[in-house]
Formats: structure tokens, sequence, C-alpha cells
């Protein structure tokens, strides 16, 4: 069941759970092909569809925090999940680059570390995505910054990676990007000094006004 997190002027956050994972699933992929590429068939995004749906169900838990917002009428037009790691699940950042977070990062018990994974906002809603972006990255976020030992782990776009670093987001790659969901991913992490940058400046967008 979602749970509302705040209301704009175009949109409304949900905090969403299990069974919103398809729809989520579904937007994601079908939103980074019409970024991305000028033709394409409904196989492949199906294809797309199914990988995504399946490795999201895998990865969810009750310490799952999946972000929506959804316009006036009902659509998405946002998302971002984030996942709090219990060390032992393959993550996708292992499957497809073949990178432990332990090995790559940090291997005190102390420290935790939260995937960021399936930012999506909508190419044609008429809405500001940059606005939308920083709402829901901060939201996803937040429980890093609230924990003085914990590292975000992500694989993000190419493009959207040096828009955040303009926006005061302080990343580290930890190993070669691949074409992933269409387009270039690179595979980062970062400390909660290097998202402060961005926390502390957009942290409180994501509150209703």
């Amino acid at each position: 069941m979602e749970k509302q997190i705040a209301t704009f002027k175009d949109y409304t956050i949900f905090m969403a759970d299990k069974t919103s994972l398809l729809e989520i699933a579904q937007f994601v992929v079908r939103e980074n092909y019409s970024h991305h590429l000028s033709s394409f068939t409904e196989k492949e995004v199906n294809e797309d569809i199914k990988s995504v749906l399946e490795e999201e169900e895998y990865l969810y838990d009750n310490k799952s925090h999946i972000y929506i917002a959804r316009d006036a009428f009902g659509n998405i037009v946002g998302c971002i999940r984030s996942f709090h790691w219990d060390k032992h699940k393959i993550l996708p950042i292992e499957k497809i680059y073949g990178i432990n977070p332990l090995n790559a990062i940090h291997q005190e018990s102390k420290y935790s570390f939260w995937h960021i994974g399936r930012f999506a906002v909508a190419k044609d809603s008429g809405i500001s995505t940059l606005t939308l972006f920083k709402r829901l990255m901060a939201l996803a976020v937040k429980p890093i910054v609230e924990d003085k030992y914990s590292y975000m782990i992500a694989e993000i776009d190419s493009k959207l990676l040096k828009v955040m670093k303009v926006l005061g987001f302080g990343t580290r790659q930890i190993g070669k990007s691949i074409d992933y969901l269409t387009s270039e991913t690179v595979p980062v992490c970062s400390s909660k000094r290097g998202i402060m940058g961005f926390f502390s400046k957009y942290g409180e967008l994501c509150k209703a006004a």
C-alpha cells in the first residue's frame, strides 16, 4: 500500500511497497528506452521489464524505501529506490560488474551500505525533471545522511552522473562503465561526506511547501 509523503503543485510523492514493483519496472524500462533509443521492439522492452522486476523482487525487503511521484491522473512521473544491503544478497553492482562493495569500499562491520537504483523521471510530463530528481534523490539518500557510517552504492547513467556532480554530489567510480538499459552506466559509491554537498542544498526540497 502506498503512503503519501509530500504533495506539490504537479505531483504527489508516495512511499510504495512490493505491490508497485511491476509498475515501477515498466516505467523505468520504458523511460530509459524513450530517453536513449530512437527505435526498439516491444520484445526488447518486455525482456528488460521482466529482468528488472525479477531483480527488484529479489532485493525487496522491509528495509527497502521506494519512492514514486504520481501526477493528478495517478500516472507515475518519477521513481527511485534505496535498499539497505544485508551484505549477503547479490547486488546489481556485483551481478553486472563483478564488484563486491565490501572489497571495493569498506570491510569494517560498523559500516552500512544503501543501494540506490531504479531512478527515472518521465520525459514528456511537462514538469521540472531537475526539481523532481532533486526531491527523489534527497529522499533516497536521507538514511545515509542520518547514519555516520553509511555508504551509497549505485550504477548511474554517465550523463546523470555529470548532473549530480554539478549539484554537489561527490562520488567515486569503483569500476569500468558498461552499457546497461540503453545507456553508458557507471558503478559508483559515495560516503556521507560526499552526499552532504548535495543534501545540504536540496534536502529541504523533499518536504511539502
